[in-house]
């Protein structure tokens, strides 16, 4: 089995030397055919140079240069479309993902069992509200996406390159990897691994940036809000229902008090809420649309260094040199 590790990286100048230093002993120990991908997705300070100082001077590392900052996912999509290996191994630059536990996940993908591999900590890494936020995300994605064993994702993956077949078209703005992978396999497993805290710096993935990738994912990949506001509509009728019922019954039966100021202006409030909440939802579904309809790129490649370098046109996934067509969408300013 030949092996691709993609690794996405921002502001990790100071931790790529040593990442690199870990990771290619592993690899050569595997004896197997093995490339490492440094996709440097527009970071402000020296992480570009970095990575071409190690794609120089380390015989199978190759660095690519996004144009401006896509974000993880986005990154993470142009390393694994410039894989040439059998496998694809993605990890974070920060060293929380030990390279020596890659063995472990590619153990798991021998034979025909598996096409996807996580690697999940013994422990959880982050803090709490990380912790909370990141649970919640997975959760969201078994329920609304219903993507298989989520709640296992994590950013330490290993799987069969051929999969990237199933989202060869996907383009826009706000990409996810772990939606992408489950449109093209079911075969999902997990190995416990250990992670290490990280050396230097914080992780870019706040609680709110959490939140808001897990509302990216909702409505970019799903039609449960829509649903949701039908739902909404139909309970704001059935209690409309109720009050109107409840109105004729007291009149019937005599008692004809006239109802107050405060029940009319509940009423009208409570309907130009649900009215409100169905028109935002549907916008933010317009305004992807049009957002896709710009012709935007997913990302651009600006610079490459290492082998194949050469190359200045993106290339179709399982055959190096062939051209292919940009995917099509904007790119999100977030890591």
């Amino acid at each position: 089995m030949s092996v691709s590790v993609v690794i996405p990286c921002y502001r990790s100048a100071r931790t790529l030397p040593a990442l690199v230093a870990r990771l290619m002993p592993v690899l050569a120990g595997l004896s197997v055919r093995h490339e490492v991908i440094l996709v440097v997705d527009g970071s402000p300070d020296d992480t570009w140079e970095t990575a071409v100082e190690l794609a120089r001077g380390t015989d199978g590392v190759r660095a690519l240069h996004m144009s401006r900052n896509y974000g993880q996912h986005n990154a993470l999509i142009a390393g694994i479309r410039e894989a040439e290996f059998e496998v694809v191994v993605t990890m974070d630059d920060d060293l929380q993902h030990p390279p020596e536990q890659i063995p472990l996940m590619l153990a798991a993908l021998e034979g025909d069992r598996l096409d996807l591999v996580y690697g999940v900590a013994h422990q959880e890494e982050h803090g709490f509200l990380r912790s909370v936020a990141s649970q919640s995300v997975k959760a969201g994605m078994a329920g609304a996406l219903g993507v298989q064993a989520a709640r296992t994702i994590s950013a330490f993956r290993a799987f069969r390159t051929r999969l990237r077949d199933g989202f060869e078209g996907l383009s826009g703005p706000h990409v996810c990897i772990d939606v992408a992978l489950s449109w093209a396999t079911t075969r999902v497993g997990s190995v416990k691994v250990h992670m290490m805290e990280r050396d230097h710096g914080r992780s870019n993935y706040t609680p709110r940036l959490l939140v808001r990738h897990a509302v990216n994912m909702l409505l970019g990949y799903s039609t449960a809000p829509l649903r949701a506001a039908s739902y909404l509509g139909f309970l704001i009728g059935v209690v409309g229902l109720v009050l109107g019922v409840t109105v004729l019954w007291r009149f019937a039966v005599g008692d004809t008090t006239v109802a107050g100021f405060t029940t009319v202006a509940s009423m009208i409030a409570i309907f130009s809420s649900a009215q409100l909440i169905s028109i935002g939802v549907l916008g933010e579904y317009v305004g992807r649309i049009h957002g896709g309809g710009m012709g935007r790129p997913t990302y651009v490649v600006s610079e490459r260094a290492g082998p194949l370098a050469a190359l200045d046109f993106p290339r179709r996934p399982g055959g190096a040199g062939v051209p292919m067509r940009a995917g099509v969408g904007s790119g999100s300013d977030e890591r």
